[in-house]
C-alpha cells in the first residue's frame, strides 16, 4: 500500500508563501521613504509568517495524524506481524513509512520462524515428558529398587521398591542430599565412591547387606555412572537386588553336599573295614564271619535307604511326583500309619492313644504323600520314645476356623530350645539324640515339604528336653 499526500490546503499554503515573497520583493523596489514599499513590506512578511505557521501547524496535525495511525495499527498487531502500515497520503511521502514496513516485514518474518521453532520444541518437549513417565512408569513396575543421585549427591529419582526399601518418600526428599535421605552410611559412601570414581570405573557391583525393616538383607548393588556430552560424570543409577534367598540356597546347597557327604562316609566306612578285614583274613571262626557279613548287610541297608529317602525328597520338591488332590479322612489316615508302625511300637511296648473324629471330616489331599507325612512324624515318635513310653495321636477339627489338626505327641527325649528352629533342616540331627536313634535327618523336611508346599497347610513343633515332644500340622476342613 502508498501514502496519499495531495491536499489542497498544502497547496494554499504554497500559493501564500509565493504571494508574500512577490510583496516583500515588490517593496524592496520601492523609495525608501515611500509608505507603499513599507506596507508592501509589511503585508509580504506577514503573508510568509502566516504562512509558515499554517505550513508547520499542518505538518504537525499531519505527523501527528501519521504517528497515531501507526500505533493504532502497531496495537492491533497480535501473535505475529502482518501486512503494512498505511497511511491516506500521497505516494510522494511513501517514505515516511517505508522503514517502517520494511522493519515490520523483517520483524514478522523472524516471528514466523520463532513461532516454528516454538511448536518444535513444545512437541519435542511433549514427547520428551511422555517418555519420562513411560521410562518412570516402567521402573516403577521393577521389584529392584533403583534411585539416581546427581553430581550434588542430591536424589533426582527414585522407583516404588526404593522407596519401600529404604523408607522415603520421593514428593518429600527430591533434590536433597542422600545425606538427609539414607540412614545407611555405607550406602552413602558407596554412592560418593562410585561418583568420585565413576570416570575410570563407570560400572560397579557390590554386595552389601543393611537391615531393611529390621531384617538383615543383602543386595547386589549396581551403580552404574552417567557422563554428560562433555565427559563430566553428571548422575549415579544405583541398582538394588535382594539377593538374600539366593544366598540361603547358596548356603543350604553347601550344608546339604557336606551333610550328604557325612552321612555317606559313615556306613560306606563301615562296609570298608569290615570287607577289608574278611579280605585280610583276620577272623577265621564261622561266627565272626556271620557277624561281619551282618554288619556289612546292615550298612548297605542303611546306605541304601538313605539314598532312596534322598532321591524321593529331591523328586517330590522337583515336581517329578505327580500330586493327585482328593477328599482324604485324616482318621483313616492316621489308622493306616498306625498299622504301619504297629511291629516298632510292640516292640518297645509303647502305650498308643488316639482321638479321632468320625470320618466324613476330610481334607483335600494326595492320599500317598499325607500318609508319608504322618509316617515320618510317628516313626520318628516311635524312634525317640523309650520303652513301655506313651504317644498319643490325635485328629483334631475347628469347624469355626476350618481346619484339621494332626497332633503326634510323646513321651521322649525332647529337642533342646537352641535346635528346635532347625529341626525341619535337611540332613540337620539334634546332636545330643544322634545316640538315641539311628537317622537321616531327611524325614522331618520330607513331612514339611509335603504339608507346607504342596497341600498349603502349617507344620509346628513344641518341646521340651526329657519331656517329650509334639508334632502338629493343620491343614484346611473340606465344606
Amino acid at each position: 500500500m502508498t501514502i496519499s499526500v495531495r491536499g489542497k490546503l498544502e497547496w494554499l499554503f504554497v500559493l501564500a508563501m509565493l504571494v508574500g515573497g512577490t510583496c516583500i520583493a515588490w517593496g524592496v523596489g520601492r523609495p525608501e521613504g515611500d509608505v507603499l514599499h513599507r506596507n508592501m513590506n509589511y503585508l509580504g512578511l506577514l503573508i510568509l509568517v502566516t504562512a509558515a505557521m499554517g505550513s508547520l501547524g499542518a505538518f504537525r496535525r499531519s505527523h501527528r495524524k501519521l504517528l497515531l495511525h501507526l500505533g493504532e495499527q502497531l496495537e492491533s498487531v497480535q501473535g505475529g506481524v502482518e501486512g503494512h502500515i498505511v497511511l491516506d497520503r500521497s505516494d510522494e511521502d511513501a517514505w515516511e513509512t517505508r522503514p517502517v514496513n520494511h522493519g515490520l516485514a523483517i520483524l514478522g518474518k523472524q516471528m514466523d520462524e520463532f513461532r516454528l521453532a516454538n511448536q518444535a520444541l513444545t512437541i519435542h518437549a511433549r514427547l520428551a515428558k511422555t517418555q519420562q513417565q513411560q521410562s518412570e512408569n516402567i521402573l516403577g513396575l521393577v521389584s529392584d529398587a533403583v534411585f539416581v543421585t546427581n553430581r550434588f549427591d542430591e536424589l533426582i529419582y527414585a522407583n516404588q521398591a526404593a522407596e519401600h526399601l529404604l523408607g522415603f518418600q520421593l514428593s518429600a526428599s527430591l533434590r536433597r542430599n542422600i545425606d538427609q535421605v539414607l540412614s545407611d552410611g555405607v550406602l552413602i559412601r558407596l554412592i560418593r565412591e562410585a561418583r568420585t570414581t565413576g570416570l575410570n570405573h563407570p560400572r560397579q557391583v557390590v554386595e552389601h547387606t543393611f537391615d531393611a525393616h529390621h531384617t538383615p538383607q543383602t543386595f547386589r548393588m549396581t551403580l552404574n555412572c552417567i557422563a554428560g556430552p562433555n565427559g563430566a560424570m553428571t548422575a549415579v543409577v544405583a541398582i538394588l537386588h535382594d539377593v538374600t534367598r539366593e544366598k540361603e540356597v547358596e548356603r543350604s546347597k553347601t550344608e546339604f553336599v557336606a551333610n550328604v557327604s557325612h552321612e555317606l562316609k559313615t556306613p560306606l566306612a563301615s562296609i570298608k573295614a569290615y570287607t577289608e578285614m574278611l579280605m585280610d583274613g583276620e577272623v577265621s571262626d564261622p561266627e565272626s564271619i556271620q557277624d561281619f557279613y551282618r554288619t556289612i548287610s546292615g550298612e548297605t541297608e542303611r546306605l541304601h535307604g538313605m539314598i532312596d529317602r534322598i532321591l524321593t525328597v529331591s523328586r517330590i520338591e522337583s515336581g517329578a511326583v505327580p500330586v493327585s488332590l482328593e477328599p482324604v479322612s485324616m482318621t483313616a489316615v492316621v489308622k493306616q500309619v498306625t498299622n504301619l508302625i504297629a511291629p516298632q511300637i510292640q516292640a518297645k511296648r509303647i502305650q498308643v492313644e488316639e482321638e479321632l473324629p468320625p470320618v466324613y471330616y476330610q481334607v483335600e489331599a494326595d492320599y500317598d504323600l499325607i500318609c508319608q507325612a504322618v509316617l515320618n512324624l510317628a516313626s520318628n515318635a516311635v524312634k525317640y520314645t523309650p520303652e513301655e513310653g506313651m504317644i498319643r495321636i490325635a485328629v483334631l477339627v475347628d469347624e469355626k476356623r476350618g481346619v484339621v489338626t494332626t497332633e503326634i505327641a510323646d513321651t521322649g527325649v525332647g529337642i533342646p530350645p537352641e535346635d528346635l528352629g532347625r529341626v525341619f533342616d535337611k540332613f540337620y540331627r539334634v546332636r545330643t539324640n544322634s545316640a538315641v536313634a539311628p537317622g537321616t535327618g531327611l524325614g522331618l523336611p520330607l513331612a514339611k515339604f509335603i504339608v507346607e508346599s504342596i497341600h498349603n497347610g502349617t507344620i509346628s513343633v513344641i518341646s521340651e528336653p526329657g519331656v517329650g515332644s509334639t508334632f502338629s500340622f493343620e491343614l484346611p476342613l473340606m465344606a
